[in-house]
């Protein structure tokens, strides 16, 4: 190799292993800053070797709330918990990768492209919550958690199941690129370090309130929901990865819903534009009759923030029609 050559080769590794080393030491201390502010905030359940975290309040019959894509527990119970706490005990975890539940071990790799089915999630969730003493919940999921909560309508005991704003169905086409960028192998390793390193708090605090489009988020929703947690380079890598790879799980579970014969409540926004009504919510109540489905319209994606007695209704109707009131 020619000397001139030789050495711009030298320089530019240098350059990148410096970038890397400052990358990796920028996220340790931010990861830390965030972990630091948003603690976890209920118990430390482990479940085959994993910690799972679950926010436990209230009394009555046993409820538990299943959050989104990048999100967390305290998501579910800042929206939801004061409604719902006087007449249910709540069951709120973190789901695997997220907040402060662990994953799976083969799947933390930095190059790592698998992610937990809903299935598996919803296996690890049922027996944390189990341990804690619930029997034979409703279960309510908001999002990619409506996922987690079909598959437990699936295979484990609840009494109802209610979807919010739910992923049930196969949708035509692809994810955001996004998704399919940080939950490849390169963007896994590479990308999402170097996102939790330099991203800034006003992107994620945008995009996450964006979620909330046509309607506006609370003005504290990104400090109080704990929306940080979901930068953190492990996190990052789960969401992409479960969002990445969902699809071809709910086409293999959506082949069993007709199983199902326990009542489900479905309220959906007429406005979603990150989860369609017309892709989810309606077709599977069409479908079964054991589904009531409510439309919200003109709203988005979040209701269980902008119209929560919306959903504590539906919720509350799930356990009448159990016979749990």
């Amino acid at each position: 190799m020619p000397r001139p050559v030789l050495t711009g080769f030298l320089i530019a590794s240098a350059i990148i292993i410096a970038f890397a080393i400052c990358t990796d030491r920028r996220a340790d201390l931010r990861e830390a800053e965030i972990e630091a502010r948003y603690p976890p905030t209920g118990q430390m359940v482990k479940v085959d070797g994993r910690m799972v975290h679950v926010i436990v309040r209230g009394a009555g019959p046993d409820l538990v709330l299943i959050h989104g894509a990048g999100s967390n527990a305290r998501d579910m119970a800042l929206a939801l918990a004061d409604c719902l706490e006087d007449r249910y005990r709540l069951f709120i975890p973190d789901r695997p990768g997220h907040g402060w539940t662990d994953r799976e071990p083969a799947l933390k790799g930095a190059f790592n492209t698998q992610a937990e089915s809903p299935a598996d999630q919803a296996a690890l969730l049922a027996a944390a919550v189990k341990q804690l003493g619930a029997t034979n919940p409703i279960v309510a999921g908001h999002s990619f958690g409506g996922a987690v909560a079909m598959a437990w309508a699936l295979d484990h005991p609840h009494a109802a199941t209610v979807i919010i704003s739910g992923v049930t169905l196969p949708w035509p086409g692809e994810v955001n690129v996004t998704y399919r960028l940080l939950g490849s192998s390169v963007g896994s390793a590479i990308i999402a370090p170097v996102a939790t390193a330099f991203i800034t708090k006003d992107y994620v605090r945008s995009a996450a309130n964006g979620t909330f489009t046509p309607q506006s988020a609370p003005e504290t929703y990104y400090e109080t929901a704990g929306i940080p947690l979901a930068i953190r380079t492990a996190s990052l890598r789960a969401n992409n990865q479960q969002v990445n790879t969902l699809r071809p799980y709910i086409v293999e579970q959506s082949k069993r819903y007709d199983t199902i014969t326990t009542p489900i409540e479905i309220v959906h926004g007429t406005n979603d534009t990150t989860v369609f009504a017309s892709i989810h919510a309606e077709p599977l109540a069409a479908r079964m009759d054991n589904v009531h489905f409510t439309p919200l319209p003109g709203l988005g994606h979040m209701p269980h923030y902008v119209v929560p007695d919306g959903v504590t209704a539906a919720i509350d109707r799930a356990a009448a029609r159990a016979g749990l009131r």
